[in-house]
């Protein structure tokens, strides 16, 4: 072993001084978040502009005053998209059409960034070294939210920039990217706060992400029912109709938003001064439990694992559905009363929306996002697990990578068939309360139909399990979403068949308005089966981490 001679400083003859505490944290979170800060900003930004930029050539001069307040009017619209407001203006049509999925993506992004930089780093015992010496939890915390606050400033800045780039006024710009931008610091704080409640990283994730979703349902609700509009107030993503860029460009909605990012962010730095290093404000009682029969098996291991998860995404994807199901009639009607509009629809790939079969099937087509989603996350929970050293004791054992990996892949193929399956069913109940006339069977079979593009998903997120476990979500869920993207661009704006063919989405049948495309589904099958097959190569070839 051998030591090195800390460098000196040219004419001092001294070594240099080391930097701060606080800044040595502050470079080391910053360099946690900083290449997903980008990655967001960019796709926030970018997708902004492009539907700006775009505007003019595709829908302007394509909605009338009529078909405008009947758009208003209609509380199925209201309550999927938020209110339409300035449609006739490229900047109120971006913010309409993309202002609710770029906040969503902005707040669920900085909420698993703040979870990760402050429980993560002590569930893998990094902060404990750190934290045992001048640098107290508080400190940590007030860092990580500085960081994140100037993280959605960034991302902020890249929709004001896009938007404003493309022609659109600046007030609306500006009061736009500054609801994305406080969406993002308002989800980052509330990461950083569960990170105080909970013990575990994986707990704090899901209960920062669930409450961004439940306040996104409060959104849909409170603009659906006139009378429950005062549920607009108490999310981030309520604010926008509230604000209204474009429209009305008000800013003291700001003051609520400002209050939903200040009080978690304030709550978060109380609670990790009254808290020991490694434990969290929410105690679960210590109490014997006989250990479950699950743990028994590789098998049953699996699935203990999996089924917590499968169950909370099954219930969030559900809830969702049951309101698409509910509204189909009152969608359909309006469709067939304002037809421009369901041929602006059919122009962005939701065709066949006449018919209740119609409707479900565009609609069905979204639920592999999140059922892909779920599929990766399950195999990011397994890199996560070793990178945190919990495999170490497994695989110590008779326990092959291989049999271990492909056990966990076969039990999240299984859960994203439970998930789509909720949906599904979910879709059949609200509509059958409603007559619109969708069979049980029609339903699921349109739910399930997307399980090749989840399996992509699983596929691709194993394939960087053994090749990039850094990047494992990410890549899983480029085929759900950035297909799902490109589809919708391809159709929107007459791009050749060969590149709308490269998303998955392009081979997938609209069921149940059409009988299964089996072709394309085994062909998906078979793609995703020989990346899962490169991927499991990959992971018995490489060096475990952590």
């Amino acid at each position: 072993m051998t030591t090195r001679t800390p460098p000196r400083v040219a004419g001092t003859g001294r070594p240099p001084a080391p930097a701060h505490p606080g800044t040595a944290v502050r470079r080391a979170v910053v360099r946690q978040v900083r290449r997903g800060t980008v990655v967001v900003a960019v796709l926030c930004g970018g997708l902004t502009a492009f539907v700006a930029q775009e505007y003019e050539q595709t829908l302007s001069g394509a909605v009338g005053v009529g078909s405008l307040t009947a758009l208003a009017e209609n509380p199925a619209i209201r309550t999927l998209f938020g209110p339409p407001l300035a449609l006739d203006d490229p900047g109120g049509f971006t913010v309409w059409r993309t202002g609710t999925v770029v906040a969503v993506l902005a707040g669920v992004w900085a909420a698993l960034a703040g979870t990760r930089v402050t429980r993560g780093e002590e569930e893998a015992g990094r902060a404990d070294l750190l934290l045992a010496g001048r640098v107290r939890p508080v400190t940590l915390v007030r860092t990580a939210l500085a960081v994140l606050l100037g993280a959605g400033a960034g991302v902020g800045l890249a929709v004001t920039a896009g938007v404003w780039a493309a022609g659109t006024a600046w007030a609306g710009a500006v009061l736009f990217g500054v609801l994305v931008g406080g969406t993002a610091v308002a989800g980052g704080a509330l990461g950083v706060l569960t990170g105080q409640l909970l013990t575990e990283r994986r707990a704090a994730s899901g209960l920062a992400v669930a409450v961004l979703l439940t306040g996104l349902l409060a959104r849909m609700v409170g603009d659906g029912v006139p009378a429950l509009a005062w549920l607009q107030w108490l999310s981030p993503f309520g604010l926008l109709g509230r604000v209204a860029p474009y429209a009305h460009d008000r800013w003291a909605p700001l003051l609520a938003l400002g209050v939903l990012a200040a009080v978690p962010a304030v709550l978060a730095v109380v609670l990790a001064g009254t808290r020991d290093v490694g434990t969290g404000r929410w105690q679960g009682r210590d109490r014997a439990r006989p250990p479950s029969r699950l743990l028994r098996s590789l098998p049953g291991l699996a699935v203990h694992r999996t089924r917590r998860p499968a169950a909370t995404w099954s219930l969030g994807v559900a809830a969702y559905f049951l309101l698409i199901g509910l509204l189909a009639t009152a969608m359909l009607d309006f469709l067939r009363d304002n037809p421009v509009f369901a041929q602006m629809a059919a122009a962005v790939g939701f065709a066949r929306l006449a018919s209740v079969e119609g409707y479900a099937a565009s609609l069905f087509g979204l639920l592999a996002v999140p059922v892909g989603a779920f599929a990766a996350a399950r195999v990011a929970a397994l890199a996560a697990d070793e990178a945190a050293s919990r495999l170490t004791l497994l695989y110590s054992r008779p326990v092959g990578r291989v049999r271990w990996a492909g056990w966990e892949a076969a039990v999240a193929a299984a859960g994203a068939a439970l998930v789509a399956a909720a949906a599904g069913v979910a879709t059949w109940t609200g509509a059958s309360w409603v007559g619109a006339g969708l069979g049980l069977g029609g339903a699921l079979g349109g739910a399930l139909s997307v399980l090749p593009v989840a399996l992509l998903c699983l596929g691709a997120a194993l394939l960087a399990l053994g090749w990039a476990p850094s990047v494992v979500l990410p890549v899983g869920v480029l085929p759900g979403a950035g297909g799902f993207l490109l589809l919708v661009l391809a159709d929107s704006f007459g791009w050749p068949a060969w590149v709308r063919g490269l998303s998955p989405f392009a081979h997938l049948a609209a069921v149940p308005a059409e009988p299964w495309d089996v072709a394309g589904a085994a062909g998906m099958v078979v793609v995703a089966l020989a990346l899962a097959a490169a991927g499991l190569v990959g992971y018995v070839r490489r060096d475990l981490r952590g």
